[in-house]
């Protein structure tokens, strides 16, 4: 099992910045997949941006040059810097793990980001 703790929410001006955290603990394999996805109101999750054990990183293309994902493996810590936030950003921020072999995926409690003025 792995657990997922997400924090770093909040409401955001147009504009503004947010940083959030996910620390993972449990059964870590080494060869993972951690990620960030977002679901808005009547919408899919869909995924934000990855970054596997060995520093792959991935983003969807609304996000490339506004977010970086990085990751600290001393605590197994993935972050999420989001700069230059739009109302469009707005949603429920999920943190995702994925084993790459057995690709089990675990996720976080979501954590909740508004952009609005």
């Amino acid at each position: 099992q792995v657990r997922l703790v997400e924090s770093g929410g909040g409401l955001v001006q147009p504009g503004g910045s947010l940083r959030l955290s996910c620390a993972a603990s449990g059964s870590i394999f080494s060869i993972y997949r951690m990620g960030w996805y977002r679901q808005a109101p009547g919408k899919q999750r869909e995924l934000v941006a990855g970054i596997t054990s060995g520093g792959t990183t991935n983003y969807a293309d609304y996000v490339k040059g506004r977010f970086t994902i990085s990751r600290d493996n001393a605590d197994n810590t993935v972050y999420l810097q989001m700069n230059s936030l739009k109302p469009e950003d707005t949603a429920v921020y999920y943190c995702n793990y994925r084993n790459l072999i057995t690709t089990t995926n675990y996720w976080g409690q979501g954590t909740q980001v508004t952009v609005s003025s």
